[in-house]
């Protein structure tokens, strides 16, 4: 099966996930060959009328009033990714290279880069091989492109730097030789159209996404077995108020806890609560039995995750669009038959996107703290025991020690919520004055990920002991799915144990496992 890139076709973030983790071959179609060369066709005749276009026969960045004969083409564009390939850091894993290798290919296969048909088959060729470059992951500004990252992968190209092949790091030129592919010899523009543009936050982006999508989506069934867990009450997640108040997102988190929870008998009917204490009214003020209402983390659980649920959605509306984009600078249109300098390399759109999913993600390990926090306080949990201990209490702590770990990551995760897409520094003999960062607002979303992972995972531990204190028999049919293959990991615990295994397996088995392959999403 082949990764197919049609003229024309939106490329879906799935597909570039599916591809990036199961290693599937890309290709082009006829029509896009066709466009590529198109466009280098024009550009050649451009630099033939001896038109002046950055990147071609000037200089670039601070030195873009420099004027550069094409005569030195190769030269110009070689010390151009030599110059701008200064990230540091440990290197990002093979799955987000291939990702960013993948997303340069689809931003290129648009056919307004004018890179030659020769070296866009090459740079297939790379990724085909499972040659995978040597990416530094930090460094990166997000504007003019991520120059770094992408400047990796193009100096591996050219059989410089370093590069992994079949699980061994060697230089660069050694991985092509094994390979059988022939480095690039660059002319010009051809360095620019590799390094200049999104496609490094867009391939790690991607990816963090796709992963942040499955969590949310497993968090709604997680969010109904802490609701049976804590013996919390269904009826305001009825949809008919929800009607009353028409954020789409928060209708939707209502419906689906209210379905999911139909059939339960752990989550509590509000008029038998209501009728109960009726019988306990007299003529004197005095506490009742218990509350009409549930705490804010159960009962408005569609107000908190439904801002989360529609901003997901444009956030992944937006990563699309910047996957689906030419993205460099300048571009050459065929058909306009002209050149035109532009800014659209800049990161600002996936920047304000990563920096919307870390809000996003902190929302949810907000929700999920507070709800950890009724699970193990006795006097706030409808009966459960202390700390979800019932058998020794005292002797043993129960779950008390999976608190440090969840207040310490939901403490770090505020901290990292601070935005990276308003951190501008100006650069490049102000030159670059206004930059997005956002392969750092990539990078954050990828630990805050992490993050609400793990403290989510600790939640449905919680709720998976909760509901077998109270008597499993009463789960839904959809959370009793979720408990089960949570019980496949964890066992009721009635004895004091470390938890990090255990809390390690939820979070990789179960919230955030790859995607199986599945050849409907390839084209």
């Amino acid at each position: 099966m082949e990764f197919t890139v049609a003229a024309d076709q939106w490329v879906r973030l799935e597909q570039l996930e599916a591809a990036a983790t199961h290693s599937v071959p890309v290709g082009l179609d006829d029509k896009v060959w066709q466009r590529v060369q198109t466009s280098r066709e024009t550009l050649q005749r451009f630099v033939d009328e001896g038109r002046v276009i950055y990147g071609v026969n000037t200089s670039m960045g601070g030195f873009v009033d420099w004027l550069v004969p094409v005569t030195m083409a190769q030269q110009l564009q070689e010390n151009l990714i030599n110059a701008v390939a200064t990230n540091v850091g440990p290197h990002l894993d093979d799955r987000t290279v291939r990702a960013i290798m993948l997303s340069r290919i689809v931003s290129l296969a648009r056919g307004n880069s004018a890179i030659s048909p020769a070296n866009l088959e090459k740079l297939i060729a790379v990724y085909n091989a499972g040659v995978i470059p040597c990416v530094p992951e930090k460094g990166s500004l997000g504007t003019s492109g991520d120059l770094g990252p992408l400047a990796a992968i193009a100096l591996a190209c050219v059989g410089q730097w370093r590069a992994r092949y079949r699980g061994e790091t060697m230089p660069a030129a050694e991985a092509l030789r094994l390979a059988g592919i022939e480095p690039m010899t660059l002319s010009f523009k051809e360095g620019l159209a590799l390094i200049n543009g999104t496609s490094g936050m867009v391939g790690l982006g991607g990816l963090v996404f796709a992963q942040a999508s499955r969590l949310l989506e497993t968090y709604l069934t997680v969010s109904a077995l802490s609701v049976e867990g804590l013996r919390g009450m269904t009826k305001p997640f009825d949809p008919r108020v929800h009607e009353l108040k028409p954020h789409k997102g928060q209708r939707e988190v209502a419906a689906r806890l209210w379905r999911t929870l139909q059939e339960s008998t752990l989550a509590v009917n509000e008029q038998e609560t209501e009728a109960a204490l009726a019988a306990e009214m007299d003529s004197s003020a005095k506490a009742g039995s218990q509350p009409i209402e549930d705490a804010y983390s159960i009962r408005c659980t569609p107000q908190i995750l439904g801002p989360v649920l529609d901003s997901f959605l444009r956030i992944g509306e937006t990563l699309e669009a910047e996957l689906n984009s030419s993205n460099d600078n300048p571009l050459v249109v065929p058909d306009e038959n002209d050149v035109f300098h532009n800014g659209h390399f800049h990161g600002q759109y996936v920047a304000m996107a990563m920096d919307h999913l870390v809000i996003s993600l902190t929302t949810l390990t907000n929700l999920a703290n507070r709800r950890i926090d009724r699970f193990l306080d006795k006097s706030n949990s409808n009966g459960l025991p202390a700390f979800l201990c019932r058998e020794n209490p005292g002797l043993r702590l129960g779950l008390m020690g999976g608190q440090f770990m969840t207040a310490s990551l939901t403490a770090e995760t505020r901290a990292l919520a601070v935005p990276m897409s308003v951190q501008s520094l100006t650069s490049t003999g102000d030159f670059q004055d206004i930059v997005s960062f956002g392969f750092v607002a990539a990078r954050r979303a990828r630990e805050v990920l992490a993050n609400a992972t793990y403290v989510v995972a600790f939640e449905l531990l919680c709720a998976a002991q909760a509901v077998d204190i109270r008597g499993n028999e009463g789960l839904s049919p959809v959370t009793r799915e979720l408990y089960e293959r949570t019980r496949e990991l964890v066992p009721y615990l009635d004895r004091d144990v470390t938890i990090t295994d255990y809390v390690e397996a939820i979070a990789t088995q179960i919230l955030a496992a790859p995607p199986a392959y599945r050849s409907e999403v390839l084209l």
